[in-house]
């Protein structure tokens, strides 16, 4: 018996070229490198510039996970971005990059599940791939986070920055085994009840303007260890493997703590971890592909390798996706 897998192609990313330190920023609030660093791990951040969009840096991560792909644009059925942070209300942030990529054909969404939504961009993604409707689809994840924080609020503005990822899926035969290459499990979570621990404080339809990130960190700490130790589990769960079988976890990279806490909840070594946050900080649904993309430029994947991707983020939503390269 054989079965379709959603495989990965090729990845990208891209990272506005201002840089804000801790240290700038104990300039701007009361803080220090030294309280950011002991508490999230985060050194630095990227800053898009005047004028530089969600949309000009997703084109800027979909055009470097194509190369490495050995893909056109032309290639590519359907593109999903998943984003907190559009351009506009609508059309959707897929629709302006679609267009900017040259695209004709096939279709473009958007997808929001803030930081969760890459993970849920890949579990559609997967979707549309084992079904037969499309055979590549590009996944995009792009925010520029700076434009909806409170540069005031030293419990938010120190924790977010801006960026892009991106990684093309293809189509391919698998043995309907846990040896295939692509994705093997997938596993998507929310619960609406926490909406307010994580959110911005207007809309479109409430008060008619973007509005800004606000959110209670410890209880989003206290629930986010739980909540995405469970789903991992579930993952490993279903496809017969142990945590040690895991080669590389790609988590969102929101806080150091949580992913030490993570790891040592379901007892992955610590070195299968990969962290970004000190260089990127957390870029939400950019997160994940970021950190991908710096895996892989590190040249420490390889071909056939395990990976659990993971995050958790407003709604609350939370979810994992387990691949092998």
């Amino acid at each position: 018996m054989t079965v379709i897998r959603s495989v990965i192609r090729g990845c990208g990313g891209y990272l506005p070229e201002r840089i804000m330190t801790n240290d700038e920023l104990s300039k701007m609030v009361d803080t220090s490198d030294e309280w950011i660093v002991g508490r999230t791990g985060i050194k630095q951040r990227h800053i898009a510039a005047e004028g530089e969009l969600s949309s000009d840096l997703g084109v800027a991560a979909a055009k470097q996970a194509l190369e490495r792909a050995e893909l056109h644009p032309i290639d590519i059925d359907l593109v999903i971005v998943a984003t907190s942070t559009p351009d506009k209300t609508f059309p959707s942030t897929a629709c302006t990059i679609q267009a900017l990529l040259g695209m004709t054909k096939g279709a473009a969404f958007d997808l929001q599940a803030v930081c969760s939504g890459f993970i849920y961009a890949l579990a559609t993604a997967d979707s549309f791939l084992r079904c037969g409707d499309y055979e590549r689809i590009l996944v995009i994840g792009t925010e520029t986070f700076s434009r909806i924080l409170d540069w005031e609020d030293r419990n938010t503005c120190v924790l977010f920055g801006d960026g892009a990822g991106a990684v093309v899926l293809e189509a391919q035969r698998g043995k309907g085994q846990i040896t295939d290459r692509g994705i093997l499990t997938r596993k998507l979570r929310s619960d609406g009840r926490f909406r307010n621990k994580l959110h911005t404080d207007g809309g479109p339809s409430s008060t008619g303007t973007v509005g800004k990130l606000r959110m209670e960190g410890r209880e989003v700490f206290r629930h986010a260890v739980t909540n995405i130790a469970d789903v991992i589990r579930d993952a490993l769960h279903d496809s017969g493997l142990k945590a040690a079988d895991i080669d590389w976890f790609v988590a969102h990279q929101a806080n150091r703590r949580i992913l030490e806490g993570t790891a040592k909840k379901i007892g992955l070594a610590i070195d299968r971890v990969v962290m970004t946050m000190d260089i990127h900080a957390n870029t939400s649904a950019a997160s994940i592909p970021l950190a991908l993309n710096h895996l892989y430029e590190s040249g420490n994947l390889k071909r056939d390798q395990l990976v659990l991707f993971e995050a958790m983020g407003g709604g609350f939503t939370w979810g994992s996706v387990l691949a092998r390269w």
